[in-house]
């Protein structure tokens, strides 16, 4: 195997490894960024839902009190609120989810499935936790989950969930006595759960990461191109000339010209060495033929 070969074989084998540890570094740190900016956009998604409920809270449910006693109006509940207008947020991001399932809701429809009541129940079993983001794989792809705990904090919450007996008659007639009920000041009945699917960033992060890989990619063709010019022109041109002159002079040519190379580096001292070897040579051999 020639030389030029043998570092084109080299320089190869490490742009291999380096561009399969820049790859796996550059996919970590593109993911990771993925992920908190998916947790960024989560964070402030449950943050507008928990100001509109604390508006509804505190500015919509006083002023359809009255009301109530004729009809039971959901708009004045919190829940119902900050869901019914993140719906109208989903219409334009279908694939982002606000839900508040509750274990034991007075609307069915707010009941939490298999994976939200495993969130609520670990809110639960850990009261001091305030947050919980997961990864969920689902057949559509990957979604980031944060998720929030909510507690019966006040007595207007026990108003409607304690007993039927002693929640508005509007709202049992609405939704019946079964669902509910029982619910304890303190306790961890429900949860806030944003869910954001992370296939738009990760797409992002992985077109980024080809176009780095790309530049890497392009950036060692240069490298490899001007390494093999230099050492065309540098290294293996000189090596091939001296290499002729000596095979040469082996062969009894004393006329073969000299190999000049007017330079400091490796390649000059060796062509310096093998002009004076020739000329050694040639005086000796000049030397024999006139003893002779």
């Amino acid at each position: 195997m020639k030389l030029r070969a043998k570092i084109n074989l080299t320089l190869s084998g490490v742009f291999v490894v380096g561009l399969i540890i820049a790859a796996a570094g550059s996919y970590k740190v593109l993911s990771d960024d993925a992920i908190r900016e998916s947790t960024r956009d989560a964070r402030i998604m449950i943050e507008s839902a928990s100001a509109l409920r604390d508006y509804t809270d505190d500015s919509v449910s006083p002023l359809l009190q009255q009301l109530m006693k004729v009809q039971f109006l959901p708009q004045s509940i919190p829940s119902f609120a900050a869901q019914s207008n993140f719906k109208i947020v989903q219409k334009k991001l279908p694939e982002y989810t606000y839900r508040e399932p509750t274990l034991n809701p007075t609307n069915v429809n707010d009941r939490a499935v298999g994976w939200e009541a495993d969130i609520i129940n670990d809110f639960r079993n850990s009261p001091a936790s305030t947050e919980s983001i997961s990864i969920r794989d689902t057949p559509i792809g990957q979604f980031l989950t944060l998720a929030r705990p909510l507690r019966v904090g006040s007595q207007a919450c026990l108003t409607c969930h304690d007993t039927p007996e002693k929640a508005p008659a509007t709202m049992v007639a609405l939704y019946g006595n079964q669902n509910g009920f029982g619910w304890k000041m303190g306790e961890i009945v429900a949860a806030q759960v944003v869910s954001i699917p992370l296939s738009v960033p990760m797409d992002r992060a992985l077109k980024t990461l080809g176009l780095i890989l790309a530049a890497i990619a392009g950036t060692f063709l240069v490298t490899l191109l001007l390494v093999n010019f230099l050492l065309h022109r540098l290294v293996v041109k000189p090596i091939v000339a001296i290499s002729d002159m000596a095979s040469a002079v082996s062969l009894g040519d004393l006329d073969a010209p000299e190999y000049n190379r007017d330079t400091k580096d490796e390649v000059g001292s060796l062509a310096s060495s093998f002009n004076r070897m020739r000329r050694s040579l040639e005086n000796a051999i000049k030397l024999l033929e006139n003893q002779n």
